[in-house]
């Protein structure tokens, strides 16, 4: 229980330490944006007539402490961040980014672990029987879907399910809420609302998550299949299911759970391009606007910031399910 115990310590403390450097990262391309945050802003407003003078960015820019520090600001940023869970304001749009996030970060999370967790539960007992059949037909037609699902980007399939359901439905199922519940409060009628059409971003997000994870678990499955540990169990006269799930099946789920940040980090760098395409008003659209329309650098390093916080957090609980099913990582960690 104690060496545990320092396990978790010294996870927890690498994913602290992990955070700080991101923090420091984001904040300082944040800074290398040409342009102070002022000035961008106030260009912003002169292109709508303002007429901003340069005594303005001076006082705006004092107002908004870039006069101080660059470690100094970076120290204020991250204290508010850690501390109080504040980012500040946006640079364009002037508002609060946790009042402009809203929900909007939970709600992109939210699809993307669903869309996480369908493919590996799809994924994991698929691949195990597809290593272990002896079947032609179903290893190749397995084969073949996982193969589909790697070559057909996300955005086509999105693009072909807004094509049928359109034809055949009369309703292209764009959005993630219904005309009257869009800027409803939450209540139990909105979140039935949601998850009547969030699994659409669910289903698409899952699609090649799937057929990678399938062939990673399958993959996996046909090394240990082949190693002499298993011979040596099938020599004692273990079969079937039993030799499947102690022996194989169990060694190859440590990589697979060891993946997971990986595979959330690249679900949710396909997000901004199928919540185009969807129009889906959460935070991979929002990523995409201030980083490649708005110039919001402030609140794009906000979102790549929690986006990153996820991962690790996510990188964190795997790492102590792994410890959990294998004595092996508790004494790999710092000479243990």
């Amino acid at each position: 229980m104690l060496q545990f115990a320092r396990f978790a310590a010294i996870r927890a403390a690498m994913a602290l330490f992990t955070l700080l450097l991101v923090s420091f990262i984001v904040f300082s391309l944040m800074e290398l944006v040409p342009g102070t945050c002022a000035e961008r802003y106030l260009a912003f407003k002169n292109t709508q007539g303002s007429g901003i003078s340069v005594a303005d960015i001076a006082a705006e820019e004092k107002r908004l402490g870039l006069d101080r520090p660059f470690v100094v600001r970076w120290g204020s940023w991250v204290g508010n961040v850690f501390l109080k869970g504040e980012f500040g304001d946006s640079c364009i749009l002037r508002l609060n980014i946790n009042d402009l996030l809203g929900d909007k970060f939970l709600i992109s999370a939210g699809i993307c672990v669903a869309a996480l967790i369908l493919a590996y539960l799809i994924a994991i007992p698929v691949g195990i029987i597809a290593a272990s059949s002896k079947s032609a037909l179903l290893n190749g037609s397995l084969r073949f879907v996982s193969y589909l699902g790697l070559a057909m980007p996300n955005f086509l399939l999105a693009l072909i399910i807004m094509l049928v359901s359109t034809v055949v439905w009369g309703d292209s199922l764009t959005g993630l809420f219904s005309n009257q519940y869009r800027d409803a409060p939450w209540s139990f009628d909105k979140l039935l609302d949601f998850l009547s059409r969030a699994w659409l971003p669910v289903f698409i997000l899952g699609w090649s998550a799937t057929a990678f994870a399938l062939q990673t678990v399958r993959a996996l499955m046909l090394d240990e299949n082949g190693k002499l540990y298993v011979t040596a169990a099938r020599a004692r006269g273990l079969y079937g299911r039993r030799l499947l799930w102690r022996y194989p099946a169990r060694h190859a789920l440590g990589p697979i759970i060891n993946s997971l940040g990986f595979d959330l980090n690249r679900i949710f760098n396909e997000l901004p391009i199928v919540a185009v395409i969807l129009t889906l008003t959460e935070a991979g659209s929002l990523l995409l606007e201030s980083l490649a329309r708005s110039n919001d650098q402030q609140l794009a390093g906000a979102i790549i910031f929690l986006l990153t916080a996820t991962i690790v957090g996510l990188n964190f609980l795997t790492d102590i399910a792994l410890a959990l099913i294998d004595p092996r990582v508790r004494k790999s960690v710092m000479g243990g």
